[in-house]
């Protein structure tokens, strides 16, 4: 009886090993987000990136949005103006509409791949080990959304097979909502998550719709059991609206995203490895103290 109580320890520990493994967060290191359709750095911009030891670029690439006649079609394509400093990795990153995952597609993994490829080599940026998928699916199209992402793993193995003298990425990563959190974890390397654009933007007056620790607080208790490697993505923009005739301006105040950053950090440690912004913008830097930025991507 012993026995198979001891072999029952054993096997318990190994599981709850492979579960931690799992669960192990990104390695430490400093990114943001460029969301611009032109890449164009201006020196306060490359500064910023190296101040702050910036490692990874999150650069979206296009967007994929559902077209009545044509179904998902790319739209504001980025241009290259600019190249980013010797020694910052570069990952394209695709936003996808939700309405888009209602129901599968035959070939989009594999269009995506192909024209994100294809600019690669038209503009001359080789190196590029991963991808990222940005989409706010919910229960409605997640099935359909991790297939696809499913999809888009093969296809990026058959790609890398078939042409050994283009550098094809081999990593897959995507954004993941706090409301995402409910639901199993998709089939990715890891996911970012995304700690902005958190409130509901019809109740303004109430909470700040960009980031609010009150909008972040009911989410915490899944942080430790969410069983997928995370980054965290902080928000250092503004978001202008007018609303009844009136020009609104939402910021987000530093004291803010420093509580959501000690909150999550403390259900989640390893929050606190791989940190992003968003986004990469002059205006966007001057917002914000120094300290502040020091602050957000300490770890």
């Amino acid at each position: 009886m012993s026995t198979v109580r001891e072999i029952g320890i054993i096997l318990l520990l190994a599981l709850l090993a492979i579960g931690c493994q799992r669960q192990k967060d990104p390695e430490i290191g400093n990114a943001v987000y460029y969301w611009r359709t032109d890449l164009r750095l201006d020196s306060t911009e490359r500064v910023f990136l190296s101040q702050y030891h910036i490692n990874k670029v999150y650069c979206r690439y296009f967007d994929v949005v559902m077209d009545s006649v044509q179904g998902p079609r790319p739209n504001a394509t980025i241009t290259f103006s600019d190249t980013l400093p010797e020694g910052i990795e570069l990952v394209p990153t695709i936003y996808i509409t939700e309405d888009c995952m209602h129901e599968p597609h035959e070939g989009l993994a594999e269009k995506i791949v192909s024209r994100i490829l294809q600019m690669n080599e038209t503009n001359g940026i080789g190196n590029i080990r991963e991808i990222q998928i940005d989409c706010d699916y919910t229960d409605r199209s997640r099935k359909t959304y991790y297939q696809f992402l499913n999809s888009l793993g093969t296809v990026l193995s058959e790609f890398s097979t078939e042409d050994s003298l283009k550098t094809v990425p081999s990593e897959l990563s995507t954004t993941i909502r706090l409301h995402q959190l409910t639901m199993p974890a998709p089939p990715v390397d890891y996911g970012v998550l995304m700690l902005y654009n958190t409130g509901d933007p019809r109740k303004f007056e109430e909470r700040n719709p960009i980031l609010d620790i009150r909008d972040v607080a009911p989410y915490l208790k899944r942080l430790d059991k969410y069983d997928l490697p995370l980054a965290a993505a902080y928000p250092v923009y503004s978001w202008l609206r007018i609303i009844d005739g009136v020009h609104i301006e939402h910021t987000v105040e530093a004291e803010e995203i420093l509580k959501v950053k000690h909150a999550v950090e403390q259900k989640r440690e390893g929050l606190k490895n791989s940190i992003i912004t968003y986004h990469l913008d002059k205006e966007n830097i001057n917002r914000y103290k120094p300290e502040t930025y020091e602050e957000i991507y300490h770890h």
